[in-house]
């Protein structure tokens, strides 16, 4: 590929670039290596999400528990979700449950995080009529803490979801014989850049896709109040 004038060998040009992703499509390498990395991906994102939901969920209605625990989660949460790799290796393995257990890790905080915030956001006048109406704790979460922080709760997963398909690709990169992350190190191992950026290409596809589908979910169940956090 010439750019400015200079012949670059590490580069592809589009044309090769698109050859080679019809190439990886039609032979099933593709769809295979996208089926590894969404189950690692969609199992770990599924797993950290509802413990990062209930966490927040209780330490948002628990406040004595939530002060005692905030030195302890901000100590965890700065780690990159890649330093706790080896350990992960150690217990699990090579395969899905290393790289799921990783994408959990990585996806809880966020999950975890913006629903403590949804929950303090809550008008504190519709927990005056919970209490007033003596609900009890579950009904309470299921019938009012739950549809008001929801909207809110939408944008985290929304953000975890696309962290937990970086994370997967990363990890296959980095450790996990599978998926599309080790597409691309196959690739680059065997000097084919055409079908190394084939690869990038899909896997920004893929997460347009799950963004936009989190998206237009979050319109449809929440109407206005889902698009402006949509936007947000």
């Amino acid at each position: 590929m010439r750019i400015y004038g200079s012949t670059s060998m590490s580069l592809a040009a589009p044309s090769d670039i698109v050859a080679a992703f019809f190439a990886i499509m039609f032979d099933g390498s593709l769809l295979l290596a996208t089926r590894d990395t969404l189950v690692s991906a969609g199992t770990g994102f599924a797993a950290g999400g509802f413990i990062g939901l209930a966490l927040g969920i209780l330490f948002g209605l628990v406040k004595p528990l939530d002060r005692l625990m905030e030195v302890t989660i901000e100590a965890i949460r700065p780690i990159p979700s890649v330093a706790i790799l080896p350990i992960a290796m150690l217990v699990f393995g090579f395969g899905y449950r290393m790289e799921i257990a990783i994408v959990a890790f990585s996806c809880l905080w966020p999950v975890m995080i913006m629903t403590r915030s949804a929950m303090a956001g809550i008008e504190p006048r519709l927990l005056e009529v919970s209490r007033a109406l003596r609900l009890s704790t579950w009904d309470r979460v299921r019938k009012i803490v739950l549809p008001a922080a929801l909207p809110r709760i939408m944008v985290a997963f929304r953000l975890a979801a696309s962290i937990a398909l970086v994370v997967a690709v990363t990890v296959e990169i980095a450790a996990n014989p599978l998926g599309l992350g080790y597409g691309i190190l196959v690739a680059q191992q065997a000097l084919q850049p055409a079908v190394m950026l084939a690869y990038l290409v899909w896997i920004g596809m893929v997460g347009y896709l799950l963004n936009a589908g989190l998206s237009l979910m979050q319109q449809r169940l929440f109407g206005r109040a889902g698009r402006v956090e949509a936007a947000s």
